[in-house]
């Protein structure tokens, strides 16, 4: 990487290098096992002049997301925090309230687990998701999806053939797309020109502050403050009014943002947020220059326990197969004679084996007939989820691993 893929600087200073890893949703077929697996650099850097962080765009959009592995229905606490944003934001834009035929666009869609609650409001709505396999399942569960990545010719296509968006939905994508601006510039054409943008990304503030590095995979091209997320946004004619901190992936922001038109001043909470990063250092070096130290005694911390556990004979298994594991498996070595297994809830990853670190992936029954000492969460982001969904660990003295923040062992009680 030479150039800043937002503001074009050629001033991009090292965050953390965490090696060559294959990319982290490319799961492994049995008889795939013995042929070669492509890895790539995974290394972080920062622009010193927007202070956009990014990593090389090394493998492309098409090549992850035409087939994907995540589905976003597997998860209850994921499905619930898109209820209660349909329902707030319905109240916030006034879908419908004047009796109007509102219009919500998702980008990223998935298989349908956010618009299925602007179906059943009766509002209309279109997917646009580029991923077949679950684009599909989102049609099958009544929610019209696109089968397109967004680009302004997309995004001009569907507000053609639809009409404009009063409301234009992008979580979790912002991070996923090499091309910041031409991403942007498509959500700026599927808007209404009075219409609303809501974004929600992963908050590098979060991400540094609390060793969250097993975030940084090859889907994520770039990782946001809302400092750079307001120049981001500004490259398609979009202009930050609001901001809200959220709990989701670890420590999200949800970023509210209008035609720069109508936008008028942010609010207090925008100040509020770019206060608290500047405090952090997150606009100059200074911020970034223990971060690797950090990362590397979160690797050290969990290698000891393992190799200990394994040294006492206990089993350690694994419970999720997500994208940010397998970055953290792959960052520390961890290998089926240290992690005998993991299980997922999606039946498409069952039979399938962890790139690069190559651990069996079975169903979650698995876990209570055989009993291990310990289960390593994997998606430690829903800690109070698989808490409770892993209660029943309990019953064998048992116990939870969790690696991030930093290494806790929990004793599970009913």
């Amino acid at each position: 990487m030479t150039r800043c893929r937002l503001c074009g600087s050629a001033t991009l200073a090292s965050v953390v290098d965490l090696g060559a890893t294959p990319p982290c949703e490319s799961f492994l077929a049995a008889d795939q096992l013995d042929e070669p697996e492509p890895a790539y650099p995974l290394h972080l850097r920062v622009c010193t002049d927007c202070w956009l962080a990014q990593i090389p765009p090394l493998i492309t959009p098409e090549e992850t997301f035409k087939e994907y592995a995540y589905f976003s229905s597997y998860s209850t606490s994921w499905v619930e925090h898109a209820r209660t944003f349909v329902a707030d934001a319905v109240q916030r834009v006034g879908l419908g309230a004047d009796g109007s035929d509102a219009f919500v666009v998702e980008v990223a869609s998935n298989d349908g687990y956010l618009l299925k609650h602007v179906v059943d409001r009766g509002i209309r709505c279109l997917g646009i998701e580029p991923s077949v396999n679950v684009g599909a399942a989102a049609r099958e569960a009544g929610v019209p999806t696109l089968t397109e990545f967004l680009s302004p010719e997309t995004g001009s296509a569907v507000r053609a053939e639809h009409g404009p968006a009063d409301l234009v939905v992008a979580n979790n994508v912002y991070a996923h797309i090499p091309d910041v601006v031409g991403f942007t510039q498509g959500l700026r054409a599927l808007v209404a020109d009075d219409g609303w943008v809501s974004i929600e990304v992963q908050h590098l503030l979060t991400l540094i502050e609390e060793n969250q590095y097993d975030t940084i995979y090859h889907e994520h091209f770039q990782y946001y403050t809302v400092a750079s997320a307001i120049r981001a946004l500004a490259s398609g004619g979009l202009a930050l009014v609001d901001v809200e901190l959220l709990p989701t992936h670890g420590g999200s922001i949800r970023l509210w943002a209008r035609p720069a038109e109508v936008a008028g001043e942010p609010s207090r909470r925008v100040a509020d947020v770019l206060d608290r990063e500047k405090a952090a250092g997150l606009q100059e070096l200074s911020g970034y220059a223990e971060f690797s130290a950090r990362v590397a005694k979160v690797r050290r911390d969990l290698l000891r326990f393992l190799v200990e556990a394994a040294e006492r004979g206990e089993t350690v298994v694994g419970y999720g197969a997500p994208g940010k594991g397998n970055t953290l498996l792959n960052h520390c070595g961890i290998r089926p004679d240290l992690l005998a297994y993991t299980v997922d809830r999606n039946p498409y990853k069952h039979g399938r084996f962890t790139p690069g670190t190559r651990i069996p992936i079975l169903p979650p029954e698995q876990i209570a007939a055989d009993k291990p000492d310990y289960v390593l969460v994997l998606p430690w982001n829903l800690r109070a989820e698989l808490t409770e969904q892993l209660s029943f660990v309990h019953e064998w003295g048992g116990r939870l691993v969790f690696p991030i923040p930093e290494l806790s062992i929990v004793e599970v009680k009913r």
